[in-house]
């Protein structure tokens, strides 16, 4: 054999290996400001929210509930972007580029607060900026005699209590925060981080915590996010995730303006999501852990969102890895179970079919409250926990997700067994079936929030979840198509 034979083979070769990648760098590109969390210069923001998705009225003495930690690394300094000023601002404290109107209103404020925040940490690229990783904490209180909260977006008064967690007025408050400003620690080159507080204003122990620590050396892996959420009494419902959020436009479950680190959002079915994820405690049976958890915003016929609450409808789709938590869809309970399900060769199975319907896959699914021609039987979507309305289709470990890369049985990636995952997100999320009305063209699926964490779903005593994140990255496996 010659040596241009050789070439000519060994060509063929590499070539064939490369396109056979899914991943390859050269037919892949990661969506994210951080790919896998690698950067050395950390861009890391918090936000807390009440019931709806708002703020209501601010914690005494902490600011509107947004912040942030980033920083440059120079000359093995941290450069810090945003001072601990920056971090108290709360209403009545004016900032540049605050719009007026917002100055006395919590809600419009802690909007303005992010970007403010976001213009602060943003690192300018040639194609499209980006902003910071979000930690998002929320409290499932809900006080239905303040008439704080919209119904499918519609402003509606007062009704009776019971239907949700609420310990009397000041339920729905906001959390005490403390920021950790990033800094060394030791001698070897280790930066180390975090966030926390509590929704038990006042308590001493035994109340409700959260805490996010982030921690890498300089120079090497991933930085690695240490979550912890601990649920009480008065506080039953709490959520807390890592979010990768659009960088402008809405992210799933808002109805204005965000900053983030989706570059570029991603549609299905062309991504796919990487990530390093070690459970060390649950948080109990009610902990709906989400392995991955995508949010997006499209109206009913198919047209993208605008803003307008009472037609724009938040729709998420999450994987609960919680071996405790059951398919509530089964044979005898379709109101739980999406219409159909459709297989990774496009045949679609009704729920009906219960030779071969996978309801095993399935947790639960609710519609969009305004959606007109829904089939029956149908369950509702709680029109109260979002600015607008709201799908929801809550996955389960199961063999059918097993082409994805998903979990397959219950346990997988659950205490005890740490994992890195490689989901074909884009995938399976165009495979979903999500509410349209008929004979409109079908919605691009195109996700503005992609998230790690948990909603311990009104736990019926103090639990506690705690959980690492790392080598998160969104990845386009078609940037051509895309």
């Amino acid at each position: 054999m010659d040596l241009q034979n050789l070439v000519l083979i060994t060509a063929l070769i590499v070539s064939t290996f490369t396109f056979s990648s899914p991943l390859d760098e050269k037919h892949s590109i990661s969506v994210l400001g951080d790919p896998g969390m690698r950067r050395d210069g950390l861009r890391v923001a918090f936000e807390a929210w009440n019931f709806c998705n708002e703020v209501g009225t601010e914690a005494p003495l902490m600011g509107s509930p947004r912040a942030a930690d980033c920083f440059d690394l120079t000359n093995s300094s941290l450069n810090h972007k945003v001072s601990e000023s920056d971090n108290k601002l709360g209403v009545g404290k004016p900032f540049q580029g605050l719009n007026p109107s917002a100055l006395n209103n919590a809600d419009l404020y802690a909007v303005e607060k992010e970007l403010y925040l976001g213009s602060l940490c943003e690192v300018r690229e040639a194609q499209n900026p980006w902003h910071f990783w979000m930690v998002m904490l929320k409290n499932g209180n809900y006080d239905t005699t303040s008439s704080l909260c919209p119904e499918n977006g519609k402003k509606v008064g007062p009704f009776k209590p019971g239907r949700f967690p609420c310990f009397g007025n000041g339920c729905m408050n906001q959390p005490s925060f403390y920021n950790e400003r990033t800094s060394f620690v030791g001698s070897g080159g280790r930066m180390r981080g975090g966030f926390n507080g509590s929704y038990d204003l006042g308590s001493d122990v035994g109340g409700s915590y959260f805490e996010v620590i982030w921690e890498k050396n300089v120079g090497v892996g991933s930085w690695v996010f240490n979550h912890k959420l601990k649920t009480s009494k008065k506080y039953p419902w709490l959520m807390l995730y890592l979010r990768a959020d659009a960088t402008k436009g809405f992210s799933g479950g808002y109805h204005y303006d965000t900053r983030g680190m989706l570059k570029i959002l991603p549609e299905s079915p062309n991504f796919k999501v990487r990530l390093s994820l070690n459970v060390k405690q649950g948080g109990g049976p009610k902990s709906q852990f989400y392995l991955i958890d995508i949010g997006s915003c499209w109206k009913n016929n198919g047209a993208p969102c605008d803003g307008d609450v009472l037609t724009d409808i938040t729709r998420y789709s999450e994987m609960i890895i919680n071996p405790e938590t059951p398919a509530w869809c089964s044979p005898t309970s379709l109101v739980s179970c999406p219409p159909y399900h459709v297989t990774p060769n496009n045949t679609k199975i009704y729920r009906n079919d219960t030779a071969n319907f996978p309801y095993g896959a399935y947790h639960y699914y609710c519609a969009p409250g305004n959606a007109k021609y829904l089939e029956s039987p149908v369950s509702i979507c709680d029109p109260y926990s979002n600015p607008q309305g709201q799908e929801l289709m809550q996955l389960l470990p199961h063999p059918i997700w097993a082409e994805y890369g998903y979990p397959t049985k219950q346990g997988q990636g659950w205490v005890g067994d740490p994992r890195t995952w490689e989901l074909d997100v884009g995938g399976l999320s165009s495979r979903l079936y999500f509410y349209q009305d008929p004979g409109t063209p079908p919605a691009k699926r195109v996700w503005t929030s992609i998230d790690v964490g948990t909603e311990i779903f009104v736990s019926d005593k103090d639990e506690v979840a705690e959980w690492t994140l790392s080598d998160f990255d969104v990845i386009l496996t078609n940037p051509v198509a895309s």
